[in-house]
């Protein structure tokens, strides 16, 4: 299961200025397990978002809808019709979830409002492509919501590196490279100028690794 914990409000709600329409996605898979995804979350943040508005005099819509699970593309047509109207989605998903959002809606920002902080282990079969690297600091909302940690061989926070060759990386493979797929994904939004903030090195104390809990006495018995 992925677990997850809600990221600080006041960055949420910087990414929220201006925005007069926007989407609160929820998730009812593991996010919603560990208090911070679901339909009661989906709720309280967009509480956040038309208060924080409001006090600052503007006329905010915050539509709201929870899928089965956002980490299955097939759950996510049901966001479609609330996507046309929407200038920007917060996604409570975990970041595999927030990464499938802003593929199926490629010209409208998706920022994380969640932060993945590890898995706990699923059995199962098939094919699976790894999108998410549980950080604990998730940039999603800067990168168009293409994880560079995960899909960046060399996980570059500020890229690209220059080792590309015809917009694939020089590990061959045929991977394409992950900063110019967000470089194309900002551009289609508008957003390049995105790419001239430097970021700053992760918190990697944030990260998953080794045995680690997250602890939400509210929900504790």
């Amino acid at each position: 299961m992925i677990v997850a914990r809600r990221k600080p409000a006041p960055p949420l709600l910087a990414a929220a200025t201006g925005r007069r329409t926007v989407l609160v996605a929820g998730c009812k898979g593991c996010v919603a397990v560990c208090g911070v995804g679901g339909e009661r979350e989906v709720r309280l943040l967009a509480a956040q978002l038309e208060l924080a508005a409001k006090r600052l005099g503007q006329k905010r819509t915050v539509l709201r809808a929870t899928v089965a699970r956002q980490c299955d593309p097939g759950f996510l047509s049901s966001f479609d019709s609330l996507m046309e109207q929407a200038e920007a989605c917060f996604s409570l998903g975990c970041g595999v979830g927030v990464q499938y959002m802003a593929e199926r809606y490629p010209a409208k920002p998706v920022f994380p409002a969640v932060d993945t902080v590890f898995a706990g282990g699923s059995p199962a079969a098939g094919l699976w492509e790894e999108r998410c690297r549980m950080c604990g600091e998730c940039v999603l909302g800067e990168t168009g919501g293409i994880c560079p940690v995960s899909r960046c061989a060399k996980g570059l926070l500020n890229g690209p590196c220059g080792g590309s060759v015809n917009e694939l990386c020089e590990i061959g493979h045929n991977q394409p490279c992950a900063w110019n797929l967000i470089y194309e994904r900002l551009a289609g939004q508008g957003r390049l100028e995105g790419l001239t903030v430097i970021t700053p090195p992760k918190d990697w104390s944030r990260a998953g690794a080794g045995v680690r809990s997250v602890v939400r006495e509210d929900l504790m018995p």
